[in-house]
């Protein structure tokens, strides 16, 4: 079963467009070294701040509110996506790709030069609003330099790049904030986005565009709304919970008022001529699908990200290092099990790889709650080897798939909304495993029990150990639950066979529909 293919390269008022040359002339090598080093500069981000979290709290203070370091740059990076996508789309991707490693690195800048933590969180917001550009454009360039059988190698290599970055950021993090300064943290980025910047400048060759028909129309109305909708939803699920009760006036305002504006970001949307977000977004079922599947998936990323470490460090009695290679283990698979899914989606198709790959992710994380109490470093660590194999089989043939079934003046804003979807699982993820986790702790320890203050002593008592045990196996259940919805959608929305796009030969240029896989 398929769906009908699109009719043109972009939509009307956009600049005609050509796909890169993907042979020779394109230099391929140094642009995808750029596209890497753009990508680490995200990856990295995350990473080495949280290492240096206690220096940064030491010499600024702001104890109370230093989680907007991280909150306010994933708001940013998330309400951003579609914005760059469509802006890709319509004058092309180095020029977006340039701006936002420029701004990224602005904000780098003045973070090193923060003098309190409202500063520093300001500043982190700044870096997050070119974070956007670096994640949204660098997944859409790689998917127009490669042709469909060679985008598995590009995928990987990205892939890799998040790798060592959980395995380098958290050490080149300590280093720093231990032996120099935390300012350093931020200073670092700069040579690394300069060279970024140089090579994209010398060696990415845009595709040639006719002159537009009609002046480019950007809806800055709708732009607005989604950052809008995305910071009142963001704000909502970040502090639900922890600033104020989930049932408060606050949270239950600020979920009103995100609500009041998702409903007028729609209405903004369908009357603009060029919208941010294109209803075609959601009305082919390929696109819808896979946007709610990876939605999912970042839903259930969050249980071994954020409480694997402390299941490690209070019910396994781990060091902070030792816990982080615990989690570390699934970073290691996930790119090798990445590189290797073409050899299963070219048999077997893109839809049906993906299923075997999240079936597989339900049953391991449906197993963590069996293992033993306190039970041996490996034996996460394992399942966490299994689950990173089973995601590198699950995602990437879903990104390669939805970017091959559109044509190359949709695939910025495409990839971007996919890449969206996934931060918002993130963001709702944190909020909703957050509460489960409180919620077990505070029902194994008593209602009474004060949860700020257990934190220096998680590992103190057996009882504390036990319920930390239990919150986390609650919390992996739900990953699970996460992971069913994401087989749902692909068992229901997802056509069989996803409706592949061909290629003009030499140009990696989409054109009428090939094939299905």
């Amino acid at each position: 079963m398929t769906e009908s293919s699109p009719t043109s390269a972009g939509t009307a008022g956009s600049a005609a467009v050509s796909a890169p040359d993907g042979g020779p002339g394109a230099r391929r090598g140094p642009v995808v070294l750029a596209l890497m080093l753009a990508m680490g500069l995200a990856a990295l981000d995350g990473t080495i701040v949280s290492t240096a979290v206690p220096q940064i709290v030491g010499d600024l203070g702001g104890l109370s509110v230093f989680s907007w370091l991280f909150s306010g740059y994933l708001l940013a990076v998330t309400v951003t996506l579609p914005v760059y996508g469509k802006l890709s789309d319509t004058f092309g991707r180095k020029p977006v790709l340039i701006a936002g490693t420029v701004l990224f690195l602005v904000g780098s800048l003045l973070c090193a030069a923060a003098w309190n933590m409202a500063s520093l969180i300001a500043f982190r917001v700044v870096q997050g609003l070119g974070g956007g550009a670096l994640q949204g454009t660098v997944q859409t360039i790689a998917a127009d330099l490669y042709p469909l059988k060679e985008r598995p190698k590009i995928q990987a290599k990205l892939s890799s790049v998040w790798a060592t970055a959980s395995i380098a950021g958290p050490a080149l993090g300590g280093l720093l904030a231990g032996y120099a300064d935390w300012r350093w943290i931020f200073l670092i980025n700069l040579p690394v986005g300069l060279l970024a910047l140089w090579l994209v400048g010398r060696h990415l060759v845009e595709p040639a565009r006719t002159a537009p028909r009609e002046r480019v129309r950007i809806d800055w109305a709708g732009a607005l709304a989604i950052f809008a909708t995305g910071a009142v939803l963001i704000t909502a699920l970040v502090q639900g919970g922890v600033a104020w009760p989930w049932l408060s006036a606050p949270s239950l305002g600020l979920l009103g008022g995100a609500a009041a504006l998702a409903a007028l970001t729609v209405v903004i949307e369908r009357r603009a001529a060029e919208p941010i977000i294109p209803g075609w977004v959601w009305r082919r079922r390929t696109i819808a699908a896979v946007n709610l599947s990876l939605g999912a998936l970042g839903l259930l990323m969050v249980a071994p990200t954020v409480f694997l470490p402390t299941y490690a460090q209070s019910v396994l009695g781990l060091g902070p290092i030792a816990a982080g290679f615990v989690l570390s283990s699934w970073t290691l698979s996930w790119p090798i099990s990445a590189a290797l899914s073409n050899r299963v989606y070219t048999r077997i198709g893109f839809r049906l790889t993906a299923v075997l790959g999240i079936s597989l992710a339900l049953v391991l994380l449906l197993a963590f709650p069996f293992l033993p109490f306190p039970g041996e470093p490996w034996q996460p660590a394992l399942l966490m080897l299994l689950l990173g194999a089973a995601l590198g089989l699950f995602q990437l043939p879903l990104i390669v798939g939805v970017q091959s079934t559109v044509p190359y003046g949709e695939r910025g804003t495409t990839t971007a909304s996919v890449l969206f979807c996934r931060q918002v699982g993130q963001s709702i993820g944190a909020a909703l495993f957050g509460a489960i986790a409180n919620g077990v702790l505070a029902a194994r320890l008593g209602a009474g029990t004060d949860l700020d203050t257990l934190a220096p002593a998680l590992a103190a008592t057996d009882g504390i150990r036990r319920a930390v045990d239990a919150a986390v196996d609650y919390v992996y259940v739900g990953a699970a639950g996460a992971a069913a919805l994401a087989l749902l959608a692909l068992l229901t929305l997802a056509p069989r066979r996803f409706p592949v796009l061909e290629e003009a030969a030499g140009d990696g240029r989409s054109g009428q529909e090939a094939g299905a896989r």
